[in-house]
Order: C-alpha cells, then structure tokens, then sequence
C-alpha cells in the first residue's frame, strides 16, 4: 500500500508532530479523480526516497477533521511541515504539477 490511513484520533501524531514533511490527501470512495492522483502520489513519495511521508484521509469518514482544513473539493492535497500548512491543491493535479510545488515548498528535496 502506498499511504497511510488515518483519522482524526492520530492526526496530530501522525501529521502535525511529523518531523518530516507529510502529503496529506483528502480523498474519498465515490470520488474517480481521487483514485486518478494516487499513482502521482506513490510515484512522488517514491522519487522524493521516502523523505515524504503520504497520508490518506477519508473525507466522508473524518468530516470534522476536512471541515476544519475547509476541505470543499475532493482530491485536495496538502503539505504540512514542522506541525504548520504549507500548501493546498484543490481538485486534480497532474504528477508535474504536484513535483514543482515541492520543489518549490521543499528546495532541500532538490531531486524529487
């Protein structure tokens, strides 16, 4: 399996108290464009050398925890570093699009 699901009792542990950046991706069962950026995800956590760590969220399953992130389109992606939001993309980004926002929030990573 390429994430990790979780929910909202282990969100601060997993997420925010991380020590290295997490992809969080708010996702859901009926949602096709959520099952369309996975591969772009596995496929970048892979390239990055696993120094990104990729959570999944069930949307349906964790309305407080996407209320409170103002979660409003599903795929929803967001980068977390150091316990704080960096980034969102709402809605489907191509694998691309998604590797040159972290190269941008992440220039450590250089080579993902």
């Amino acid at each position: 399996m390429m994430r990790t699901v979780i929910n909202e009792q282990v969100f601060s542990e997993e997420v925010l108290e991380s020590s290295s950046p997490v992809l969080v991706h708010f996702w859901a069962p009926w949602c096709s464009l959520c099952r369309l950026i996975e591969p772009s995800l596995a496929k970048l956590r892979s390239d990055s050398g696993d120094q990104i760590k990729l959570i999944g969220i069930n949307a349906d399953e964790n309305l407080k925890l996407a209320s409170s992130y103002r979660i409003t389109t599903l795929p929803t992606v967001l980068l977390f570093q150091g316990g704080k939001l960096l980034h969102r993309l709402d809605s489907y980004h191509k694998r691309d699009e998604l590797r040159t926002v972290l190269q941008e929030v992440i220039p450590t990573q250089g080579n993902i």
